[in-house]
């Protein structure tokens, strides 16, 4: 790009694609890491829960249970070793005293004072309930008659979790997981009910269930229960933050495809819990381990049934939904758990369980929101403070966050990386695929625009669904009057009345039909409704309109292409050319079948005097598609521009020259085209060669020497070839006057 050219507006920074998240990082009064909170629950009733999602044709249960390849193929995440087992035993277990809490009241306990440690064992000063931080088995006790502990690996939120080898199954290695304290009969609720029914988890991302024992307190001689588990020996999310952390030696967050990456594990787990009636209920960076390339959810402490109102419900600050402790645990709580993990990797979150407990900071605040604007509006719908607009599934969101994924990854690497969306069609139709005229690409007609951007895909759970599928009416008035004798009217009918109304050039008329779908919404997030509403507004010439409904659109699915690709051309006509490509940009990169992206950047980039800019992605135009000549074309023309002698470029000459002999083209269009070069080539000869290169090692252009004389005989050429081309006699004549207009003088 010429240092002198005004910089297209839209480019992406994306050098820091490569940083991202801290470590949960906290502030004063926040300690390392919330501790799980215990409610007992016993009065509420159902709350947000599962269902089919409006407009997208799929229930909201679990996909597949079978793992993919961690990144989703999209993004390396770097392998975690597997632990030997052994070298996880603490030579000390000991809970710090800033963790130790009474389980009743949540009064701080066995504290020290005067510089004396604190006892891990006693009473609650506040409620007189015991507590006991100690370990209660070790090295050598026979659990159930079959698994030898080996010592103390960890605590979590319900007490100390032990290695253990199972004698009686080829000593694999196990976790025993025991009670905070023998005396709390809330913690012993929470045993029973994993005893009761954890048994039933068998997903390759969740921790595995093996049995239940009891064994004698070696003080009390009363029974403990422990859970047997799965050993899965790598490390936590929180540790690898962390360690990242150590490794940049400042405050540095995991990379933002890897953390995506994780997302991507963890949903289908969680959305395999909903499936089967469970909720996860504490999510957070400890309670995922990466081992090797596979993640777990390894402590099912806080899991309970869905239609479990009694029993006591776990949870940690600043991950927790702000309605939990009033409402219940329900779906949209654990989606939110999901989106404040992602938050609390993928930023440097301090103040995550103060200020920002129920919040996000926006992008003006965090750099990484501002660049990757999709991934922010992910997680704030995720975390919305309304459980009813946030995801209605794991599997949704999941969808969502892979397109995010596709966007960030294209970005970082120039690469594209397109997908097939499961809630929009393909762009069947390009608009804006013209030639270029006075130095510009001409703005398409909205009402085209309107009629060719993708729709969303009908919904198969739509009463008319199958009576839509069997419509093969193509003209409009065909379509309406077959839509219109629909025997059930639903909401798809209407939407795609508003459709067919539109191609009419019926705009009241598709403005009833819309109204008409909206009485028939049924959910607060079918996000449908506007995205039509927009199509009317740009067909309407109303593009302040149809960027709002736009933009509420990608809002409610910000991993999809579609919205972005209307959110352009609307800017684009309400004269905001760096939102316009900012949106072109995001969606060419991504995906190169949405030419039309292609056109709308090189439009306005050449409205900003961006030419270089626009000339580039022109000529990123890939063979394949069907529109790889006009977009090379475009670019002839842009780099010719006769008109602009002083700004022609000797080098962009030559390149115009030899893209022009490479492309297939008729013999009138390429003699068009061969005429418009060697004019710009012959104003640039006549300004005085601005710019030339006199050690440029080849001086012709299309076979003209780059000469007065001889660039006249080119033209001279051309416009006679054209004149025995023409279609009328007029035209004719116009053609050979300008062929001996510019024929230079000569003795014959």
């Amino acid at each position: 790009m010429a240092a002198d050219e005004p910089q297209p507006t839209s480019v992406l920074n994306t050098h820091t694609l490569t940083q991202s998240i801290v470590p949960p990082r906290p502030d004063e009064p926040e300690p390392p890491e919330p501790e799980t909170q215990l409610v007992s629950r016993t009065d509420n009733g159902p709350g947000t829960g599962s269902g089919s999602f409006p407009g997208t044709g799929r229930r909201t249960g679990s996909r597949a249970s079978g793992r993919g390849r961690l990144g989703a193929g999209l993004v390396e995440v770097p392998v975690v070793p597997v632990k030997d087992p052994a070298s996880a035993v603490l030579d000390n277990p000991v809970v710090a005293e800033g963790k130790r809490f009474c389980n009743n009241c949540g009064a701080e306990v066995g504290r020290g004072n005067d510089g004396e440690p604190g006892d891990p064992e006693g009473n609650c000063p506040t409620c007189d309930q015991p507590f006991n931080f100690r370990p209660r088995l070790f090295r050598g006790d026979l659990v159930g008659g079959q698994y030898e502990v080996l010592g103390s690996i960890a605590y979590g939120g319900l007490g100390w979790i032990y290695l253990a080898k199972d004698h009686n199954v080829s000593d694999r290695w196990v976790v025993l997981k025991g009670m905070i304290d023998t005396g709390d009969e809330t913690s012993m609720a929470s045993v029973v009910a994993e005893r009761r029914f954890l048994a039933e988890v068998e997903h390759p991302n969740v921790v595995k269930i093996y049995n239940f024992v009891e064994h004698p307190d070696p003080k009390t001689g009363s029974l403990i229960g422990y859970i047997v588990m799965e050993y899965v020996g790598g490390q936590s999310l929180r540790q690898l933050a962390l360690e990242h952390h150590r490794e940049a030696g400042r405050a540095e967050p995991l990379p933002i495809g890897q953390v995506i990456a994780y997302g991507l594990e963890i949903l289908p787990a969680i959305g395999y819990l909903h499936s089967i009636d469970m909720l996860y209920c504490d999510l957070k960076p400890d309670n995922v381990i990466q081992a090797g390339e596979q993640l777990k959810l390894i402590d099912l402490g806080a899991v309970r049934k869905t239609d479990d109102y009694e029993s006591p419900l776990f949870f940690t600050a600043g991950y927790a939904a702000p309605e939990l402790s009033t409402e219940g645990a329900t779906v949209a709580s654990d989606i939110y758990t999901v989106g404040r993990t992602l938050a609390v990797l993928s930023i440097e979150f301090a103040g995550y369980t103060t200020r920002y407990r129920h919040t996000l900071p926006g992008p003006d605040a965090e750099p990484l929101f501002a660049l990757f604007v999709s991934y922010h509006r992910v997680l704030k719908r995720a975390t919305h403070a309304d459980p009813v607009l946030r995801f209605a599934s794991a599997e949704e969101m999941a969808d969502q966050l892979t397109g995010v994924l596709r966007e960030v990854m294209a970005l970082g690497t120039g690469r594209p990386r397109p997908g097939l969306s499961t809630v929009f069609g393909v762009e069947a139709r390009t608009f804006g695929a013209g030639l270029v005229v006075a130095d510009s690409l001409p703005v398409p007609d909205p009402v085209e625009v309107a009629s060719v951007l993708p729709l969303p895909l009908v919904d198969t759970d739509d009463p008319a669904a199958a009576v839509l599928a069997s419509i093969t009416a193509t003209e409009p008035a065909e379509l309406v009057a077959a839509l219109a004798s629909a025997p059930q009217d639903s909401i798809e009918v209407r939407l795609r009345l508003v459709k067919a109304r539109m191609e009419q050039g019926d705009l009241r008329a598709a403005g009833a039909e819309l109204a008409a779908a909206r009485k028939l919404v049924t959910h607060p997030t079918d996000w449908r409704p506007d995205y039509f509403h927009g199509l009317l507004a740009l067909a309407d010439n109303a593009p302040k309109a149809a960027r709002e409904a736009f933009d509420r659109v990608y809002d409610a699915v910000p991993g999809e292409v579609a919205p972005k690709l209307a959110l352009a051309v609307s800017a684009e006509y309400a004269g905001d050319h760096f939102a316009a490509a900012r949106y072109y940009e995001l969606v060419w990169r991504v995906d190169h079948s949405f030419v039309s992206a292609a056109f709308g950047l090189a439009r306005v980039y050449l409205a900003q005097g961006a030419r270089a800019g626009a000339i580039e992605v022109l000529e990123s135009v890939p063979d394949t598609s069907s529109h790889h000549v006009a977009a090379q074309v475009a670019a002839i023309k842009v780099k010719a521009r006769a008109h602009e002698v002083a700004n022609v470029v000797e080098h962009e000459l030559h390149d115009a020259a030899k893209r022009l002999e490479r492309l297939a083209l008729d013999a009138e269009r390429r003699t068009q085209l061969s005429a418009e070069v060697l004019e710009a080539a012959y104003g640039w000869v006549r300004a005085g060669k601005p710019g030339a290169n006199p050690a440029h090692p080849q001086r012709t252009v299309l076979g003209c020497e780059l000469s007065e004389r001889e660039l006249r005989f080119g033209l001279e050429r051309c416009y006679r070839a054209l004149a025995r081309l023409a279609s009328s006699p007029e035209q004719r004549h116009a053609l050979v006057d300008k062929a001996n207009a510019i024929r230079p003088r000569t003795l014959t």
